[in-house]
């Protein structure tokens, strides 16, 4: 049976954090050893990226039901662009309460952990973020109940979460793992010709 992934797109997503998930999904849906399937929605069409650009996702989130899928990717965003405005909302949190409650994987990158803090589904879990010098990031996900671990990505049960962009085409590759085979992974990763992970970058704090 085909594995469906929804990409639920925030207005002010991060591109390259998406697209982590997109090439990942996109190159498995092709070259990969089991089916896949990747889906982008938001809330509304088009959406307007982190840099200015706007993007059409596949559908609106209305169009679709949750019960379809078998696991959530959110990218993050920045806050000058409105990430947080559409991210932080209740129909965006409604989302990520369904496929927790049905114990489906989670998986964010960057800020989008405070998302998925938001909707209250990492509380007393390992987690981690961006994080910078004065630790504003890292403090709002402890406020929402996590035990912030500073390493590049950090899965706890079915959840996913990650540090940066940098991250994205790891956490992809950790979800398609989770979801197909460590085979399957393994495999995608060598036709991108990604690298083999780096356990010094993994663990190396953030600053």
């Amino acid at each position: 049976m085909t594995k469906k992934v929804l990409l639920l797109l925030a207005d002010g997503f991060e591109p390259l954090e998406a697209a982590g998930f997109t090439d990942v999904f996109g190159w498995a849906a092709i070259e990969g050893l089991e089916q896949v399937e990747l889906v982008s929605a938001g809330f509304k069409s088009p959406l307007r990226a982190t840099f200015g650009f706007s993007v059409i996702p596949q559908a609106l989130v209305s169009e679709l039901d949750p019960d379809d899928f078998d696991a959530l990717a959110i990218p993050g965003g920045f806050a000058g662009a409105g990430y947080y405005d559409d991210a932080l909302s209740e129909p965006f949190l409604d989302v990520i309460r369904s496929f927790a409650a049905r114990d489906r994987t989670v998986a964010s990158v960057c800020t989008a952990s405070l998302a998925l803090g938001a909707a209250g589904v990492i509380n007393g879990r390992r987690a981690t973020i961006y994080h910078q010098t004065g630790g504003k990031r890292k403090e709002e996900l402890e406020g929402y109940g996590a035990q912030f671990v500073d390493q590049a990505v950090v899965e706890d049960g079915r959840l996913i979460s990650s540090t940066g962009p940098g991250t994205a085409v790891e956490v992809a590759l950790r979800l398609l793992a989770n979801l197909t085979s460590p085979e399957n992974a393994a495999h995608i990763r060598a036709k991108m010709r990604v690298p083999e992970l780096d356990q010094t970058w993994l663990h190396r704090p953030q600053v």
